[in-house]
């Protein structure tokens, strides 16, 4: 089609979970205090571990950096929805798509990252504990951190840039709650060759080899269990990792069902159940997951309560 006769878009909509206005009061609230929790549940998490110079370890620091992560992951997503849910208008302006585009992708794989350093942490405590003040010391831990942010921050930025030299002329329907990288690029008039290409070698590399490099570290720390000659040995180290090795689960068992299943059917309603559950729900458990599972958290958070209600 000549350049001269497509007319260029400059906002889209979003179709949102329901077309039912009598179910727009009840998504509202619904998502409203799934937003509230996720957000006050990962900042005490932050709030504890600052607080509490007994979980100044890596494990918690690395653990800080995930609250931290999935706050900016739901404030990504879950405000805008709310706006649209509220105001009866699903529209999105295309500079608002490309923002929650880039900063989605940020904290999604950023999430991805942190999660394979905290499997690395569990390793090194478990397989080689009398080396682990040295391994994780304070430098790798930072060193660890930043540049998970790095590698994230322009690996996001890429694909945003990549998006941004599309156009986009036909129909403007983002059939999903929220400007998501694949349904876009379905909406391009111009052609998605090199952002295909991109998406499938560097996102590939980027999203898969941590979960490799995850599920190796899981093999080698199982191996180190089973050397171990106590019953209660084992159980004291495997309980190391229970909360890590829940969150994995749940996250990736939705990462899955979102990019990895077939589309269900071309309303995707099944899809955007495991969008909501990836992108809602994993980071509102999380903290629940850390402070149930783990003694020093519930102690940590009990003394912070304590201290703001007194």
């Amino acid at each position: 089609m000549d350049r001269r006769n497509q007319t260029s878009i400059y906002e889209f909509l979003l179709a949102g979970l329901s077309e039912r206005p009598e179910q727009q009061p009840l998504l509202f609230g619904l998502f409203l205090a799934m937003y509230l929790v996720t957000t006050v549940g990962n900042l005490l998490i932050i709030l504890a571990i600052t607080s509490d110079l007994h979980l100044h370890t890596p494990m918690y620091f690395f653990l800080a950096n995930l609250s931290f992560s999935d706050i900016g992951f739901v404030s990504t997503i879950i405000p805008k929805m709310l706006d649209n849910t509220g105001s009866g208008s699903k529209l999105i302006c295309y500079d608002g798509c490309l923002t929650q585009l880039y900063f989605f992708g940020l904290f999604a794989d950023l999430d991805n990252f942190l999660l394979a350093v905290m499997a690395l942490d569990c390793y090194v405590a478990i397989s080689h504990p009398l080396h682990y003040a040295m391994t994780m010391n304070f430098q790798r831990c930072i060193l660890l951190v930043t540049g998970s942010w790095v590698v994230n921050i322009f690996h996001a930025l890429v694909h945003t840039l990549l998006v941004m030299r599309l156009s986009f002329c036909g129909p403007n329907i983002i059939p999903h709650f929220f400007c998501d990288l694949v349904p876009l690029l379905n909406l391009a008039c111009s052609s998605t060759y090199v952002n295909d290409l991109v998406l499938i070698f560097v996102a590939g590399t980027l999203l898969i080899g941590p979960f490799i490099f995850i599920l190796t570290s899981y093999f080698y720390i199982a191996l180190a269990i089973l050397r171990i000659n106590s019953t209660k040995g084992k159980q004291r180290a495997f309980s190391n990792c229970t909360s890590h090795l829940s969150v994995v689960s749940l996250f990736y068992s939705t990462a899955i069902g979102v990019y990895l299943c077939p589309p269900s059917s071309p309303s995707g309603g099944k899809d955007r159940v495991f969008s909501i559950m990836y992108t809602v729900v994993t980071p509102m458990l999380n903290p629940f997951i850390y402070s149930l599972r783990n003694r020093d958290m519930k102690g940590a958070l009990g003394k912070l309560l304590r201290r703001k209600t007194f």
